[in-house]
């Protein structure tokens, strides 16, 4: 157990999140993702684990990284699909999650199929336990500025 760090955050989470570089991205899928075939076409190459909902595996990650601020939408949601206006609660429980953590980007609804071309390009992906249907979300690292003084 690790002072300051959220338990959900385990090594091989921890691992990948300190491994990602500025502009990288984390997919954080729910349990009806294709993870294992995704995350293997990925930089990582690993599918990684963690049971939590997938509000709450956002919460953990936000609480270490930041998202990038350099780019429009940082923060990125699957939309339902045939009903691209349709706001899932998981949606609006993640969303909550970034304003939670300081974080000003609304989540930006990408088309299915589009969402997993753009998951495969992802650094790593991470499963959770969201049953949820529409609970697929990408997430850009930002930077940490320099320490003042």
């Amino acid at each position: 157990m690790l002072k300051n760090i959220d338990p959900l955050l385990n090594a091989e989470l921890l691992y990948v999140l300190r491994a990602m570089g500025h502009g990288d991205v984390i997919v954080v899928s729910d349990t009806n993702f294709p993870s294992d075939s995704t995350a293997q076409e990925t930089v990582h190459e690993e599918l990684l684990r963690v049971d939590a909902p997938a509000a709450r595996v956002v919460k953990a990650i936000l609480s270490v990284m930041p998202l990038d601020f350099a780019v429009e939408h940082p923060a990125m949601c699957m939309e339902v699909q045939d009903k691209p206006e349709e706001v899932p609660e998981v949606r609006t429980e993640v969303q909550q999650a970034i304003v939670d953590a300081g974080e000003k980007y609304k989540l930006l609804p990408i088309d299915r199929f589009k969402f997993y071309d753009m998951a495969k390009e992802s650094y790593a992906v991470v499963t959770t336990a969201e049953r949820r249907f529409w609970g697929c979300f990408m997430l850009k690292k930002g930077v940490l500025p320099p320490e003042e003084g």
